[in-house]
């Protein structure tokens, strides 16, 4: 009986992404299909919250996904925001993937640069399906840490054409920064001084902050919007506009303005469906006079045909450590 897994840090998970992004982006698309045909488990996600503490939190995302080769995994992150004043990622996280024939650890993943990765393939994706403009030039990027930078790298990856990116983070030296240390021949960099400057100049922006309680109570119309962070718009915003969602009983927890807006509402008729069933073609992309706002939960079959890919092409590769001796 096997014995040993293997472990892959942060370096060998990049090491392997790199230059990978169109491909993630089709396994993202593969499984939000394969989820939407009843293909996977997935558990809502576990939060573990601490007493006065509202701020911090570490979450349990365990999900099954079936086909020809079925996974199982869990991926364990935390997110304290104050970290970023200590220098340190606001995120931290683990991945396991379990072995299908005998239920044991087969791997350890850094999960981290995992979350980040099908965050942004999950964001770009939506943009391909529900902005009207595939040659726009403009992107617009509300905060600006780790996971707005993943999806830039990702936008440029698959729309070829953006050229101007517009910047804003309540901490404008924070702003400044992320428009100094990216590394983009082709791009240049605007600092805003609200978000409704960003809004004027663009019509499709990525929202990756670490607000508890909404603040954007106005939107223009005929915006494309990805609200990754999910607790930005107040519900007045939410129920004027073209609502599309990963997963509509996932998004309806942990006070996102989608619950919010849901308390309000008694139902969620302001949903008008999921991205899979936009690509499916059974839902409208956009509604006249409304802008869309694609707000995804961020579902745990995403992480785990992310980690499972990085960890064939790590066995593959002979990428990583093996541990002997560690289970029983």
């Amino acid at each position: 009986m096997e014995k040993s897994i293997v472990m892959l840090g942060e370096k060998q998970v990049r090491k392997i992404l790199e230059g990978k992004e169109r491909e993630i982006v089709e396994m993202v698309e593969e499984t939000y299909l394969a989820h939407d045909r009843g293909m996977s488990v997935l558990p809502h996600s576990s939060f573990l919250r601490f007493p006065d503490d509202e701020k911090n939190r570490m979450i349990a995302l365990p999900a099954y996904l079936g086909g020809e080769r079925p996974m199982a995994g869990v991926k364990w992150i935390s997110s304290f925001p104050e970290n970023i004043e200590k220098g340190m990622e606001r995120a931290s996280a683990v991945m396991i993937l379990n072995d299908m024939e005998s239920g044991r650890v087969k791997a350890i993943l850094e999960g981290s640069q995992i979350s980040a990765t099908r965050t942004a393939a999950s964001a770009v994706l939506a943009a391909k399906y529900l902005h009207s403009n595939a040659g726009d030039e403009r992107l617009g990027l509300i905060g600006c840490g780790r996971i707005n930078s993943e999806i830039l790298k990702f936008f440029c990856a698959v729309f070829k054409m953006v050229r101007t990116i517009y910047l804003y983070d309540r901490d404008p030296e924070r702003a400044e920064k992320f428009s100094k240390t990216q590394q983009y021949e082709k791009l240049k960099f605007v600092c805003c001084e609200s978000v409704e400057e960003v809004f004027e100049c663009t019509s499709v922006v990525s929202v990756a902050t670490t607000a508890g309680i909404p603040f954007i109570g106005r939107l223009p119309e005929n915006m494309t919007i990805l609200d990754i962070s999910l607790r930005d718009f107040k519900p007045e915003v939410i129920k004027s506009a073209h609502n599309i969602v990963d997963d509509a009983d996932h998004v309806c927890r942990e006070k996102t303005s989608i619950e919010l807006t849901y308390e309000q509402e008694g139902s969620k008729n302001f949903i008008a469906g999921t991205l899979a069933e936009v690509i499916r073609q059974k839902v409208a992309a956009r509604q006249k006079g409304k802008s869309t706002i694609f707000s995804p939960f961020g579902l745990g079959i995403l992480d785990l045909i992310v980690a499972d890919y990085i960890y064939e092409q790590a066995m593959k590769n002979k990428i990583g450590w093996e541990i002997p001796e560690f289970l029983p």
